[in-house]
């Protein structure tokens, strides 16, 4: 524990100058770490980087993303009352100013210091001989950092990135792939498509390094790396390569958790580390998105039938009338941004659609619904066509995942897909709107970033 406290002081020293420099500012540039401080050398050093929860797994930053989706609206009184200026901004989309100023941390500060913990081990591991004594555990290692630096930038470009576009990928703004600890290196903006090259080799990797099961799901598997590449196929619109990554999912894991075994009365009834869960991964709950503040759709409430038990699982009744979401995976307030099999078989069950295979497509959906619905209620859902089917599995991916940080980027691509979808707040009677193409759906880089940085703003 020492020795790991040691390690993370070290980091921390680290990043403070990482944070500050920002590859620009000679002024920042003076400030070093505490030579005195230990840096990690041994395998077992690694590890200990990787297993560290509050950077690794505790603060995945997916808060902005549900934060700007619909899933969710905020009475106009109780968006007024929110004393941060920059999250009531984010809610109506604002073109600037949606992170506060210098505050730390905030979702650019929390990615970037996985991936600045996840290249440290990838510059360290090179450096340790492997053996055939230690052979498996080196693997294990450098796996997991190619995994939590491909599950980072995809969730940053999810954020920060416009939807991917084989049209526009080579000239669209992607992210600066920060793949090394030189903070003295300028930030510079990849394209789209140099960026999701990188998350796809960095995912890739992780899946042919990782074992196909780990002790907890605190630590990633390869089951969780196909399920995470399958989001990336996704996201990119490549729907075939999706599915095959999620069959090659549920080959490895297909547990899916019987809602009927769950009590709707609790607080807070999915467990934490439940069946499903293929990596644990969490985000606090942004002041919007707080069980205090939230409200469900109306319509999206209104669409789970009275026998789904979604419907008293994933809601509460508020003292205003409306419904508020205790559905999480985490068995608490804290929102579960991590990867699970009910992910996945939507992810199948699309891709199925798709290329035409209604039976397929119907059967893996209804595979996932036989476990949500009350015991003896459920009748398998029939489609007449692919978009019929299309349009069933849709519906059920958003009342399955909601609040876990997918429906921005799912937006973005569907509206790609010409499903037209534009997003509205009303406050105080004014009528805010986000419509499909719109340059807001690329949040912007936090302010200070930019002016450190030099790096181009996404344009408004």
């Amino acid at each position: 524990m020492k020795r790991l406290q040691i390690l993370k002081r070290s980091m921390y020293a680290t990043l403070l100058v990482t944070s500050l420099s920002l590859g620009g500012c000679e002024s920042f540039l003076d400030e070093k770490p505490d030579k005195a401080l230990a840096v990690p050398t041994t395998l077992s050093d690694l590890q200990a980087l990787l297993d560290d929860y509050n950077n690794m797994n505790n603060d995945h930053p997916a808060g902005s993303a549900e934060t700007s989706a619909d899933n969710y609206f905020l009475p106009s009184a109780t968006w007024a009352s929110m004393s941060n200026e920059a999250e009531r901004r984010k809610y109506t989309w604002e073109k600037d100013n949606l992170f506060r100023i210098g505050y730390r941390p905030n979702d650019w500060y929390e990615a970037y210091q996985t991936i600045y913990y996840a290249n440290t081990v990838l510059e360290t591991v090179p450096s340790i001989e492997r053996t055939a004594n230690n052979a498996q555990t080196w693997d294990y290692v450098k796996g997991q950092a190619h995994y939590y630096r491909g599950l980072t930038l995809l969730t940053a470009a999810s954020i920060w990135a416009q939807a991917y576009d084989e049209q526009t990928a080579g000239s669209a703004l992607g992210l600066p792939l920060r793949l090394g600890t030189n903070f003295n290196e300028k930030l510079v903006r990849a394209s789209i498509d140099e960026t999701y090259i990188q998350i796809l080799q960095d995912l890739k990797q992780a899946a042919a390094l990782l074992p196909e099961r780990t002790t907890h799901v605190m630590r990633p598997s390869r089951a969780a790396a196909y399920a995470v590449l399958a989001r990336a196929m996704l996201y990119m619109r490549r729907y075939e390569e999706a599915g095959a990554y999620a069959d090659s999912t549920l080959m490895l894991n297909d547990k899916l958790l019987d809602y009927n075994t769950l009590s709707a009365t609790a607080a807070y009834p999915l467990p934490k580390f439940n069946p499903e869960v293929l990596h644990e991964s969490m985000t606090g709950a942004p002041q919007p998105l707080s069980t205090s503040r939230a409200r469900i759709d109306t319509l999206l409430y209104k669409s789970y039938a009275d026998d789904d038990l979604r419907k008293k699982l994933f809601f509460k009744k508020a003292s205003d009338g409306y419904y508020s979401f205790k559905g999480s995976y985490e068995g608490s307030s804290s929102l579960f941004t991590g990867v699970a099999t009910d992910e996945v078989y939507l992810i199948l069950a699309e891709s199925q659609a798709r290329r035409g295979d209604v039976t397929s497509a119907m059967a893996t959906l209804n595979t996932l619904l036989r476990n949500r619905w009350r015991t003896g209620t459920f009748t398998d859902l029939e489609a007449g066509s692919a978009d019929e089917a299309l349009a069933l599995i849709l519906q059920e991916r958003r009342k399955e995942l909601l609040m876990r940080g997918l429906r921005w980027m799912d937006i973005k691509r569907l509206n790609k897909e010409g499903a037209n979808i534009t997003l509205k707040r009303v406050i105080e009677d004014k009528d805010y709107l986000l419509p499909p193409g719109d340059l807001r759906f690329a949040l912007p880089i936090p302010e200070d970033v930019i002016e450190l940085s030099g790096m181009q703003q996404n344009p408004r």
